[in-house]
């Protein structure tokens, strides 16, 4: 039987890495996870996420949506269009299927997040 999942660190590895070489612009964003759900068809994951100073090109998958509460830290999101949306620590945002950009974090950034990545179907 199912049960709720609580979101600690105590008993979770962290997942640690940074975004590929090519992507980064500034700073060295180091980057940890605590995965703390995955469901059983590996679509969905959920958990906590922390990340130091820095700014990284991003590419969302056209089926990947994440959903994003900041629990510390300043950042910013800005579109390849130019448009930019900042947010700290107690803000809550989703970041839709096909985002790209630029990701920067002003200061070290640690977020709970939920990620739908939806496998796409074969089309005949």
């Amino acid at each position: 039987m199912p049960h709720p999942i609580a979101f600690t660190t105590t008993g979770v590895a962290p997942e640690a890495f940074s975004p590929t070489e090519g992507r980064i612009l500034r700073g060295n964003p180091q980057q940890q996870a605590w995965n703390h759900y995955t469901d059983p068809t590996g679509q969905f994951s959920a958990g906590i996420w922390q990340g130091e100073p820095g700014a990284w090109r991003v590419l969302y998958d056209p089926h990947e949506e994440e959903f994003c509460v900041l629990l510390e830290g300043r950042m910013t999101l800005t579109a390849d269009d130019g448009t930019a949306q900042s947010f700290h620590a107690g803000d809550a945002f989703v970041v839709p299927g096909g985002f790209s950009g630029v990701w920067e974090n002003h200061t070290r950034v640690r977020k709970h997040y939920a990620i739908m990545a939806l496998q796409k179907k074969n089309e005949t």
